[in-house]
């Protein structure tokens, strides 16, 4: 027997008020026993978007700050390569090997959520169709008498 409550339809007017609602509130917080660094704070923010505000858990909280705290060492770690450079003499920095290992667990973990690229924008194949068709919007001129975008 499902004990979950049953989800509204995506496409009622309930649903669009409810995402109304939730875009308002702005990202979660992340639970009282999870300490985020001041760094850690965009990644959260970003994770906590990249799906609606009413399908996270508390378990899903803890894991997000997992993630967050993940990319947020991915970029420190970047800028101390980036600084010291790749190489030390003729092998690989210490340090990319904790960045490839750092990259694989935020991978794994953006699995987990559902907060990769399918799961927030669907399958490759509708994106390269929307890619197709952005690229054929750049390439139009068109007519004259219908206004374009144009990147400045």
């Amino acid at each position: 027997m499902k004990v979950t409550p049953r989800r509204k339809r995506s496409d009622s007017a309930a649903a669009a008020i409810a995402a109304t609602q939730a875009a308002a509130l702005g990202p979660l917080e992340p639970p009282a026993h999870v300490t985020l660094r001041p760094g850690d704070r965009p990644f959260w923010n970003a994770i906590m978007l990249a799906r609606a505000r009413d399908t996270w858990t508390e378990v899903d909280l803890t894991t997000a700050a997992t993630l967050a705290r993940t990319q947020a060492d991915i970029e420190d770690l970047h800028a101390t390569l980036a600084a010291a450079g790749y190489l030390l003499g003729d092998k690989p920095h210490p340090l990319a090997a904790v960045v490839e290992t750092l990259a694989r667990r935020a991978v794994a973990l953006t699995r987990v959520l559902h907060v990769h690229a399918e799961a927030t924008v669907g399958k490759s194949e509708d994106a390269a169709k929307a890619l197709e068709l952005e690229r054929k919007a750049r390439q139009d001129d068109g007519d004259d008498l219908i206004p374009r975008l144009r990147a400045v």
